[in-house]
């Protein structure tokens, strides 16, 4: 099978995610780009933690859940970890086994709700210091200083927008150009983003943004524009 090359745009403007590695992609390790990006990040085999917890109040069928976790296996071992469904001390020693955790896509609200409820936004800068962050549509978004990327909020008045976890100062789209989400392109965007508080990257499904230390990289075989913002 022939990939394309994949596009790289390269920054070392500050992204607030310090000693950190993050892997923000919009549907998951969906190519053999991510995927070897992926692998560059983890010295040895893959041991992956995937967290769906956003994908449970999700209605319809999860055959796209079921994809990135078939997707996570093609890399390495994979435990499902759902940090709403067990206590800390489960969750914790099952993350603390993995090298890679991977925060699986549905609902950003909820999921954000579940990451402070849980605990598990008190663990992770310790976790993360030797493990990679690899978020998938909602999971990427949390990664920012707010929810902004969310469906809910990017097409609202963009006030009282809840907070993020805050490793990136930047926020994602995700979905760009994709038949599910019909509002996610580029002419519907520019229109709506020019009172950002960040940057915005939006992304479609063959496309992530990899951070590494503070240094931004995108990886990408389809898709991606990014949405500065006019703020002074």
């Amino acid at each position: 099978m022939n990939f394309r090359q994949p596009q790289l745009a390269t920054s070392s403007n500050p992204t607030g995610a310090i000693n950190m590695k993050l892997l923000l992609t919009s549907a998951g390790i969906s190519n053999a780009s991510l995927a070897v990006a992926l692998k560059e990040l983890v010295e040895g085999d893959l041991h992956i933690a995937f967290i769906p917890t956003a994908a449970n109040v999700e209605d319809g069928p999860k055959d796209w859940l079921i994809r990135d976790l078939v997707n996570c296996q093609k890399l390495g071992t994979v435990d499902v970890v759902d940090i709403s469904a067990v206590g800390k001390e489960v969750w914790l020693s099952r993350l603390k086994k993995s090298n890679v955790i991977v925060f699986g896509g549905g609902d950003t609200a909820h999921l954000m709700r579940c990451i402070k409820k849980s605990g598990l936004q008190d663990e992770l800068p310790e976790l993360l210091k030797t493990r990679v962050y690899v978020g998938i549509s909602a999971g990427s978004i949390v990664a920012g200083k707010t929810l902004l990327g969310s469906s809910t909020y990017i097409y609202g008045e963009k006030k009282d927008v809840p907070a993020g976890l805050g490793y990136v100062n930047f926020h994602v789209r995700p979905h760009l150009n994709s038949p599910h989400f019909p509002r996610v392109r580029e002419e519907q965007l520019k229109a709506i983003t020019s009172d950002l508080p960040a940057d915005l990257y939006a992304l479609d499904d063959n496309s992530a943004v990899l951070v590494v230390d503070s240094k931004l990289k995108i990886v990408s075989e389809g898709k991606w524009v990014k949405y500065p913002t006019h703020k002074s």
